[in-house]
Formats: C-alpha cells, structure tokens, sequence
C-alpha cells in the first residue's frame, strides 16, 4: 500500500511497538492481586494482531493476504469489546462503560472496513473471488502521490476514509495527552501500584495513541 520506503519504515516501527508491548501484556504472568485478567489477555491480544494487520499493510506482500478473514475478525473484534464493555457490573453504568470501550470499538470498525474496502468481488473483478487485498475494484493501483501505491477511488469510500481519519487522529491525540499526563504523574508520585487499571498506564495509553495515530496517517494516504 505504502509506496515509500521511508514512510513504510516509520509505520512500521509505530505500529510494531504497540504489537510487542500488547502480546508482552497478553502473556504478562498473573500476580497477587494483579494481572490482566482473561478479559484483559484476549484484549490485549486483538490490539496485537491488529497492529500486525497495520504491518502487513504497510508493505507490498500484505496485499497478498486474504481481506475476508480480517474483515470477519476485526468485526468479531469490536462486538467483543463492546458486549465486555456492556457485561461489566456495577458500579459502572452501561453507558459509561460502553463510552470507555468506544474508542477500541472504533478501531476494530475502522479495520475492518479498511479490508471491506480492499476485498474483492468475484462478479466485478472476474479474479475467482481469492478475496486477497491485491484485487481491489475500489483502489487505483497507480497511487495518487509517490507516497502510496494506491488510492480509494469514489466519493463514499474516499469520504468515510477522511472522517475515520480525522476520528483517528482525535483518539490518538487523547491517547498521548492522557499517556503523557501518566508519565507525568508518576513521575511526580513514584512507581504505580502493580494493580492499578491498565487504562491508566503511561505506556499502554501511549501504544493506544501510536497505533490510532499510525492508522490515520494511512487512512489520509488512502484518500
């Protein structure tokens, strides 16, 4: 997708980092009174596989992976964190819980219609329907820039590919303010509890924030 070499290297590394940290997480061993839970382990381990999924986007042979089993993955994916989000019990409201749970939501979507917009159709394309992200009846494979490969063409997809930017963009400035005011507040405060909610971790708001912000830098080029 990404036809610069230097910008695939810097996607690369944004999204790669937030992939090691999350599977770490996912395989963190359980401590007295801490731990990631199984909830937090299979959330831990979506984050991962996605920020994988940004790799391979970023780079020609991930055009060869099949699209339909990310689509379908990534949509499991948000309906998860949601249905976990709405489970939850009190003292947390369904409401409150499911506006904390939103933003992951939104990348899982975001994700999934990424490859929606990449997957083939075997009646349009006449490619035997592989589903592979190579055959794509709504991309023009010669690229609008010498940064990309390969733009969106059509109003819709070119439009719902800026807002899911710009609402990208919005999470991964959240992320990172709330990520450095963590790292400022520890510093300030000494080490944090082990228990205390990974929400709150300096590091994991900051991968959060790296990993939307990396996903709207790709969503512009797409446009």
């Amino acid at each position: 997708m990404i036809a610069a070499t230097g910008l695939r290297w810097v996607l690369t590394v944004l999204f790669l980092v937030p992939a090691l940290s999350a599977v770490r997480r996912a395989v963190a061993p359980e401590r007295a009174g801490g731990g990631p839970g199984a909830a937090g382990r299979v959330a831990h381990l979506l984050h991962a596989m996605m920020a994988f999924a940004m790799v391979a986007m970023v780079w020609p042979w991930g055009m060869d992976l099949p699209a339909r089993p990310q689509i379908i993955l990534f949509t499991l994916g948000g309906a998860w964190f949601a249905g976990v989000a709405l489970a939850r019990p009190a003292p947390l409201s369904a409401a409150h819980a499911l506006s904390g749970a939103l933003p992951h939501v939104v990348m899982m979507g975001a994700m999934a219609w990424m490859a929606a917009a990449m997957v083939s159709s075997s009646s349009m394309s006449g490619h035997g329907g592989s589903g592979g992200m190579a055959d794509m009846p709504g991309m023009d494979m010669s690229g609008g820039s010498g940064a990309v490969a390969m733009t969106l063409t059509g109003t819709g997809p070119r439009l719902t590919a800026g807002l899911l930017a710009g609402l990208l963009l919005l999470l991964a400035l959240r992320w990172l303010a709330r990520g450095f005011d963590a790292a400022r507040l520890d510093g300030t405060t000494g080490p944090r509890h082990p228990s205390a909610p990974a929400e709150r971790d300096a590091l994991d708001l900051g991968c959060h924030g790296a990993m939307a912000l990396g996903m709207a830098v790709v969503f512009v080029l797409l446009v």
